[in-house]
Formats: C-alpha cells, structure tokens, sequence
C-alpha cells in the first residue's frame, strides 16, 4: 500500500519540442503540448490545470492507468482454478477499470527519473493481495519516455508474486490533436488496423461474438471521419477492436492513426496489446478543464490498447491470466508528426 507521506507530485518530460507534465497519482498524463505544421504549440490531452480534481474523483478516468483489469468484468465475477472471485460493482451491473480504487486513484512511487535527450520516469505500484477483490500480490512498473523529437513510449510490465490473477492495463488518455479546448473530435479522421469488433450486449459486455467490421459503420480500415457514421452506433464508439493486420515493427503492432485536419497534427499508435477499446468521450458532460475550457460529448477520444474486455470469462479471448514466474508486459509507441 502508499506510504502515507506519499503525496500527488508533477513532473515533467521536456525534450526541446514535446513537453509532458505526468503526475504519480495514477501514473496520469496531464498535459502533452507539441507543435502543429506553423510550430504552434498546443496541449492536445484533456485534464485539469492542478492535481486536486483528480485526487477529488473529478475526472472521468483522464490520462491514467488504469488496473487491475481494464475495461468490465462481467457482473464483477469470475472463476480461476476453481476459486471463484467478486469484485466491487462500480459501474452497475459490471466491474470497471479495476474497481472502486483502481491503479488511476493510488499514488505510484517514483523509481527513477532520467533527464537529458531522452527523458524517461518510472512509476512503481505494489497491488496487495485482495486489493478490489483480486488475487495475489502484483508489482506493477510504468516508465514514460521521450523516445525521438515527438514520440511517447509507455512500458507497463505486471509480475504476479504469489498466485495467478487477471492482468490487462490500459493507458485512458483522452486526445484531441487540434488541442484539448478545440471542441469535438469528429471531423479528425481515423484509420484502425483492426478488421474485428467484440460487439457488446446491453451492459456494454461483450457477448464472445468476433464480428467483421467490413459493411458496418465500425469499419475504419481505411481512413475515414469519427463523426461519418456515429450517430448509427447509439451514443457513440465504445467498442474493442482486434488488432489483427497492422504492421509490426521492434516488435509492436500499428494500431492507429488519428489525424487532425485543422493542425495537420497527427498520432500513430503501436502496441503489442491484442485489442483496442475504441472510446469517444460519449459520457463527458460539461467537465470544467484545463483554463476553464467546458468539455462536452466527444471532445476527445481514448485509444486504449488492451486485453479484450470480459476476457477472464471468454474462453474463446486471448487469454489475461498471469501466473508467478510469469511477467505482463505492454508497450504503447505514440508518434506524432504534422502531414
């Protein structure tokens, strides 16, 4: 658990053109300024100009880390060698993003900083056993660093210490490439290197179906307009993608690329996580944020690469489950250009 003499820091990640305030509760981006084709900086990440909102519970999960499990858990439940195991229900009737007090609302220790070209934090956690109703003691580190002029890379590992446990983090940053105090995000377009949906029942819970996107209002295979067709999928996109015919390369998969026409900012995604949910900010509601900029529906979109969700009870999703003597490991490459 954090000493309680731990409390809520900023720091910060400068390399000359990127510049990242991240803070240790939550392991939280708070802001990412970076220039657009005039070399006008903007801060393209929704948040709060100070901590205090986050700590508050102010913040519809922005910018953090999100664990144990990202993402629902049907009904809270789920079975795991024969022990069967209840998690809080914090967004009814499912679990969410790892409960009540998920890894976004505790503080992480900072176990070490690099300064000069490419500066780097590292951001610990040690997740007890029990903790929102999971299994066995986990170590958890994060370690943002500014790999190039206008590249983020995020490494998250997880190493259960004493018995096998779901394990699927999520980076929750919302994104709005024309800056956060723009408006909405539907006139940037998006291509995902994903050919599959897990479509969801009415509890947001995938229902195990792997469905084809090709014909349907959720294919962005080809680069397109968030806002083309999202008035045919209820309140918006909040649906995981599969992964399945991007590009690798060192290893990590493209995933996406966001594209924002009026600064010509662009964002290209590589993991090596197995899905992606894709979330346009459809429950944002009047958030009061950074300068007092008024976020509404939609004023950015989460690129959220993952385990799929509800995979711990979907035997037919790649598997969450981590086992002692095993590490999780996810790799998020974000890169930024202007075209």
């Amino acid at each position: 658990m954090a000493d309680q003499s731990e409390k809520p820091e900023v720091f910060e990640l400068n390399n000359g053109s990127m510049h990242v305030k991240i803070s240790n509760f939550g392991a939280t981006i708070l802001s990412l300024s970076l220039p657009d084709k005039q070399g006008n900086l903007a801060d393209v990440v929704l948040g709060f100009d100070s901590i205090e909102p986050y700590v508050n519970g102010a913040a519809p999960f922005f910018g953090c880390i999100v664990g144990r499990v990202a993402n629902r858990i049907k009904e809270g439940k789920f079975t795991l060698d024969g022990t069967e195991y209840t998690l809080p229900i914090n967004k009814p009737p499912n679990s969410l993003h790892g409960g009540f007090k998920g890894y976004d609302k505790v503080i992480w220790k900072v176990a070490e900083q690099k300064n000069g070209e490419n500066p780097s934090i590292t951001f610990k956690y040690h997740s007890d056993d029990g903790e929102e109703g999971y299994p066995g003691d986990v170590s958890v580190t994060a370690t943002y660093t500014l790999t190039s002029k206008t590249t983020l890379r995020l490494d998250m590992e997880a190493v259960p210490e004493n018995k096998p446990t779901p394990i699927s983090l999520a980076q929750h940053t919302y994104w709005n490439l024309a800056g956060h105090n723009s408006g909405n995000v539907l006139e940037h377009s998006i291509q995902i290197w994903g050919q599959h949906i897990t479509p969801v029942d009415e509890n947001t819970v995938p229902t195990g179906e792997i469905k084809p996107v090709k014909g349907t209002p959720f294919d962005f295979t080809s680069e397109k307009k968030i806002g083309v067709s999202i008035h045919e999928v209820g309140l918006g996109y909040d649906h995981n993608y599969v992964l399945d015919c991007g590009e690798e390369k060192s290893g990590l998969k493209h995933a996406v690329k966001l594209k924002d026409p009026a600064s010509s900012r662009v964002l290209n995604l590589w993991t090596n996580a197995p899905g992606m949910q894709f979330y346009t900010g459809n429950y944002v509601d009047g958030v009061v944020g950074k300068g007092g900029a008024v976020y509404g529906k939609h004023a950015g979109v989460c690129l959220e690469t993952q385990g799929f969700p509800n995979a711990i009870n979907q035997y037919n999703f790649p598997s969450v489950v981590v086992r002692p003597g095993e590490t999780y490991k996810h790799s998020m490459l974000y890169e930024f250009s202007v075209e």
